[in-house]
């Protein structure tokens, strides 16, 4: 055999060894697909990206699922609906993962949970919290493990209505999370309080809030009480012109998420005092899941959790969950392991319905206080997800068929 020849069959000998290596590492590694839009909303998804780094590293550290090593691939979608369609794709086929986990914007999740749908890949919608996405257009390959809007919503209308404010104001961004906040209130608030009126509706672009006008808008419509479904910077320009033009003196103001420390950290001494909220304060919660949990992330990250974290967290978890009840990564089986799934959580154990695939993990509900310069929840509890869900003849005629 000649020198030349020796070399073609000496390469050719190296590339399928090297094909059976990587062949084996694919085979002792179950890989699952994560995409969010990490540049969008850092603030959320760093600490998110921290939890589920977290998780992978319990679930490896006892074993990995099946026998064979866990791992998150992710990719950031920007924001934007095609890109996440794309990047779902290229999880699935190019990466070979064995389904999809993850999406923060509700439009990027209804994308995503559109693409599930039409090939057939189970999608375990983190953060997204559109009701649509497991009701009015609801799959049988999509889950969800967020309180969605209606239930935080919910959550807040039983201390709305114990104020008996009847002039209303209401200002959200302008998408569907949004507007489906705005929706849900609306409908809860009259069934109970018949007369409740609603003045002024201000919805400013996502990101895009002129909080001026807004505030002025608001306050020209005299209402007794707002409700807000604004975050991130939007609402830190909301709460600072409505407190330098005095809109909310006199008011009561509920706000969805804005006692999350993603939200609420930033503002610092400005943190509206007395604003009813939903949240996650991490400083008072004693239950023994959530003390493990903070102990671990506290010890790993010199830092403590935000709610992202959780998210993450409960993701990665349920991700692995499945797969162990499944006892396969059968598309279909994994699917019907979904239903009914139950996951331990640093919040505690939430299950995945069945009739509609919505987790029961539920939000922590209180007001603001200050407390050295920054904001705090005061007078929270826990409010359980499974208790403001829709019944499930209602679930039933909004949810289509599978």
């Amino acid at each position: 055999m000649d020198r030349r020849s020796w070399l073609k069959l000496s390469a050719a000998f190296g590339a399928a060894m090297f094909g059976l290596a990587s062949g084996a590492q694919a085979q002792d590694t179950i890989k699952v697909g994560e995409l969010n839009s990490y540049k969008n909303f850092a603030a959320f998804l760093e600490p998110y990206k921290k939890g589920m780094e977290l998780a992978v590293d319990e679930i490896n550290a006892t074993g990995g699922v099946l026998g064979k090593k866990f791992e998150i691939v992710s990719r950031d979608d920007t924001g934007n609906t095609g890109e996440a369609v794309r990047l779902a794709d290229e999880l699935m086929t190019r990466e070979k993962t064995a389904f999809l986990i993850g999406t923060f914007p509700s439009n990027v999740g209804l994308a995503v949970a559109s693409y599930a749908k039409e090939h057939k890949a189970l999608f375990i919608a983190a953060e997204p919290l559109t009701d649509k996405i497991v009701w009015d257009q609801g799959n049988k390959y999509t889950f969800r493990l967020r309180a969605s809007t209606y239930m935080q919503t919910a959550m807040l209308v039983p201390d709305a209505l114990k104020l008996k404010k009847k002039r209303w104001a209401i200002v959200y961004p302008n998408y569907e999370y949004g507007q489906a906040a705005t929706e849900a209130f609306k409908k809860l608030m009259k069934e109970k309080q018949p007369d409740v009126e609603f003045v002024v509706e201000q919805a400013p672009p996502l990101g895009k809030i002129e909080a001026g006008a807004v505030v002025d808008a608001i306050a020209a419509a005299k209402p007794d009480a707002i409700f807000s479904s604004l975050f991130g910077g939007d609402l830190a320009k909301f709460v600072r012109e409505g407190e330098t033009r005095g809109l909310f003196k006199g008011k009561a103001v509920f706000n969805l998420l804005a006692g999350e420390p993603e939200y609420l950290d930033p503002l610092k001494d400005e943190a509206p005092v007395g604003w009813y909220v939903t949240g996650y304060p991490w400083y008072g919660i004693t239950t023994p899941e959530h003390k493990k949990f903070f102990d671990a992330y506290e010890k790993k990250f010199k830092d403590y959790p935000r709610l992202g974290s959780i998210v993450g967290y409960s993701t990665a978890m349920s991700a692995a969950a499945v797969i162990k009840k499944a006892g396969t990564l059968d598309m279909e089986k994994l699917v019907a392991a979904m239903k009914g799934l139950q996951v331990e959580t640093p919040l505690g154990k939430v299950t995945y319905r069945t009739q509609d695939h919505q987790s029961t993990m539920g939000a922590y509900v209180g007001r603001i206080g200050l407390k050295d310069g920054k904001g705090i929840m005061t007078d929270w509890h826990y409010a359980d997800g499974a208790k403001f869900l829709p019944s499930d003849a209602d679930v039933a005629k909004m949810r289509p068929a599978e």
